[in-house]
């Protein structure tokens, strides 16, 4: 199949679809749980902080037309592999912003939904930033692979009054060795749901 024509409507496109080299990419299987915490729809204007290779991104975006996406990630190579897979797949709804956050956030259109993964450990910052601009009933879906940026975002959400919810996923991939299969175990995620009231 052509990577760029990927027929399917439901999340969950595989890895190996998107470029890559070597920056950082959320699996397959978490963008999927990451996807269904955000309960996006038509029309929504989204953010997704830390973007890497954009799969998050690009899934997003497939999902919220006409709606967009802002990706904002602050390494170059990775910008470019964003917007190399956002044309893979035939996307003009996905627009790469080049910085850092929270500095880059500024002046963007009011985000309805914000994901956030990579934070450059300025994650009390950026969620700070995006409170202020998240419109109400909106959602903000971190993902943690440490302790520590778990409990700032629970702390953050309790603080904040956020409907605060958390999922803690490790999954395996049954991969083949030899004549048998094995489970490979993916790293664990920790998905923190965090619900503004309207």
């Amino acid at each position: 199949m052509n990577r760029s024509d990927w027929p399917f409507v439901t999340p969950g496109i595989p890895d190996s679809y998107f470029t890559r080299n070597r920056v950082p990419l959320t699996k397959e299987e978490i963008r999927v749980l990451t996807l269904a915490k955000a309960r996006l729809g038509s029309g929504m204007t989204v953010y997704d902080i830390g973007s890497g290779t954009g799969s998050l991104a690009i899934e997003a975006a497939r999902l919220v037309g006409p709606g967009q996406v802002l990706a904002i990630e602050v390494n170059p190579v990775a910008c470019n592999l964003i917007e190399e897979n956002a044309r893979r797949f035939g996307l003009r709804n996905v627009q790469v912003v080049a910085g850092a956050a929270p500095a880059a956030l500024a002046g963007l259109p009011v985000p309805d939904r914000i994901f956030i993964g990579g934070s450059g450990g300025r994650l009390a910052a950026i969620m700070a930033t995006c409170h202020e601009v998240l419109r109400p009933g909106g959602i903000m879906v971190v993902n943690a692979v440490t302790p520590e940026t778990l409990a700032t975002a629970l702390t953050f959400g309790q603080n904040r009054g956020y409907q605060v919810a958390a999922l803690a996923a490790s999954l395996a991939r049954l991969e083949p060795a030899g004549q048998a299969h094995i489970w490979r175990a993916l790293n664990p995620v920790q998905i923190i749901q965090l619900i503004r009231e309207k």
